[in-house]
């Protein structure tokens, strides 16, 4: 038995290449199970920092790309305790097998280690959301959601970098000077998403809206549901889904109605000159009771001009900042009961009643 371990076959003993596969087989077996232990550890630490962190949330989302790393970190580690073979170490399009097998297993580890970086981030910032849910300020969810996208963005760019140093032997002082002037034309004609990049941390640090708020901007109205690097998403009143320029969205003049104070309705009466002043002072006394009921805030009626057609009543009542619907429903009824009081009281609205009569030929109204 130990003559046929110690047989020699493509530079390695029989016995190496059985020790190198139990080993990673007895990883890839129990990978669920050292990652999960290993996670078990991490969260120790991490519960030191946050008392409140959900062990079950952060085992689905880290043992699962741990356990992948370990198994191609073991892996690698393994295949490099063996000798790779003269006869398979052939030269292809100027670089031997060897240094092209080396360079995947390379690429591999780091692409498991930068997975398993995004999906912690990706547990912190939902760490950092359940704590932010918990304050009335919706500034907090958006800088988590800001800072979450731009931490993962930049460590995709080192997993890129790492990628070209270590994989590629690339340097990457030269390749960043390099790259400078392709950066600096890149930047003239990506000047736009610059811009909007800009834009975007000018509205997480001045704050003219926050996530949730009602917000109309030129001829969008809506609630915002993302602010992103670029854009923000606004949810409109026909339930579209409108993505808007974090740029327009700063150089635009920008209505943020969830501050509003009050809720403003206007009415406009014009009765007919054939209304005695009397009865036109009354209808402003009943319609000044009429708005004076606890959803209504202030209110004002008065006779605002005299045309050669009508008298233009002016009525404005102001509400606090309830939802719409209820401030539609309000509305309705004050209008209703002001129809109801006019008929009764049996003033016309100019131009309501016009006889048309024709004598001598001629046409009179």
């Amino acid at each position: 038995m130990n003559d046929f371990l110690d047989t020699i076959f493509l530079d390695n003993t029989v016995r190496s290449y059985v020790i190198v596969g139990l080993v990673i087989l007895i990883v890839l077996l129990l990978r669920r199970i050292i990652s999960k232990y290993l996670a078990g550890l991490i969260f120790k630490i991490v519960q030191k920092i946050w008392t409140d962190v959900d062990r079950k949330s952060f085992s689905d989302m880290v043992a699962q790309p741990l356990g992948f790393f370990l198994l191609v970190l073991v892996t690698i580690i393994s295949l490099h305790k063996l000798t790779f073979p003269d006869i398979l170490d052939v030269e292809v399009y100027k670089y031997t097998t060897k240094e092209i097998i080396h360079t995947a297993g390379t690429i591999v580890l780091i692409i498991s280690f930068i997975w398993l970086l995004l999906r912690t981030i990706d547990f912190i910032a939902l760490l950092l959301e359940r704590k932010a849910d918990l304050t009335p300020d919706q500034s907090d969810n958006q800088l988590v959601v800001f800072f979450k996208d731009f931490f993962k963005a930049g460590i995709a760019i080192i997993g890129i970098l790492m990628v070209l140093r270590i994989g590629f032997n690339f340097s990457i002082g030269n390749l960043v000077t390099g790259l400078s002037i392709v950066t600096a034309a890149i930047a003239l004609a990506t000047r736009e998403s610059l811009e909007n990049l800009i834009a975007s941390f000018i509205i997480l640090f001045d704050k003219p809206f926050t996530l949730g708020d009602l917000v109309k901007v030129q001829h969008v109205t809506g609630t915002v549901e993302k602010i992103g690097l670029r854009s923000t998403r606004i949810r409109t009143d026909q339930k579209t889904f409108v993505t808007v320029p974090n740029k327009q969205m700063v150089d635009s003049i920008l209505d943020n109605l969830t501050l509003r104070t009050q809720r403003k309705a206007e009415i406009r009466l014009e009765p007919a000159l054939l209304t005695p002043a009397e009865i036109l002072e009354k209808l402003i006394e009943e319609i000044k009771k009429i708005l004076f009921r606890p959803q209504i805030e202030e209110a004002s009626v008065f006779l605002n001009d005299i045309t050669p057609d009508a008298f233009l009543l002016h009525v404005d009542y102001f509400t606090a900042p309830i939802s719409i619907t209820e401030f539609n429903n309000l509305k309705q009824q004050v209008s209703i009961e002001i129809l109801k009081l006019m008929e009764t009281m049996k003033i016309e609205l100019a131009g309501a009643n016009t006889d048309i009569r024709i004598s001598s030929g001629k046409i009179e109204q």
